[in-house]
């Protein structure tokens, strides 16, 4: 059964977090905001925050830079998910991906489905793991960002989670690299 499995000790992992937007700044970006408030009090460390227009190269870029940072587990961001000409986060990210996690987006429009009905369609949310580090693009509502947390990473990025996680993995996703 799923659950969390208090014998197990808490890991920690290294969060960055991106909101991508033509129009938010620091001071009114409430899902980045409401993703810091999450992690952090799960027990996670914000690793890095940015806010970037919604321009694939930079998003690309930036995504790779925090892969190649040995200071970041995950990153999750948020916005740009969407199915208009501005939205290319998704493009961004695949432009990262070494492997998608194809299941990701459909749990999240499973999720999704439960609060939004058939709305959940309108979004691309995805996930992939690059460079020894998990990628996550969410839409960029506070509600899609509070459902993927509290019903999907949350858990999955949370050690003590049973019967698997993202987190026991973590040391592993490289492990391609390190064989020779």
């Amino acid at each position: 059964m799923s659950g969390i499995d208090q014998a197990r000790d808490f890991v920690p992992c290294r969060i960055a977090i991106l909101t991508v937007s033509d129009t938010r700044g620091a001071e009114d970006d409430r899902s980045g905001d409401l993703l810091v408030d999450r992690l952090e009090a799960a027990g996670h460390v914000l690793a890095d925050r940015a806010i970037l227009r919604d321009d694939r190269e930079t998003i690309a870029a930036k995504l790779s830079d925090w892969c190649a940072d040995g200071e970041v587990d995950v990153v999750i961001s948020t916005g740009g998910t969407g199915l208009t000409g501005r939205d290319v986060t998704v493009e961004a990210h695949r432009d990262v991906y070494e492997k998608e996690i194809d299941a990701f987006g459909i749990v999240f429009t499973h999720v999704s489905m439960a609060k939004i009905g058939t709305s959940a369609v309108q979004s691309r949310a995805t996930g992939g793991v690059a460079n020894g580090t998990y990628l996550f693009a969410l839409p960029g509502s506070t509600g899609a960002c509070r459902d993927a947390w509290d019903e999907i990473l949350g858990l999955q990025l949370d050690y003590r989670h049973r019967p698997c996680n993202f987190v026991e993995i973590l040391p592993r996703l490289d492990e391609h690299r390190r064989r020779k």
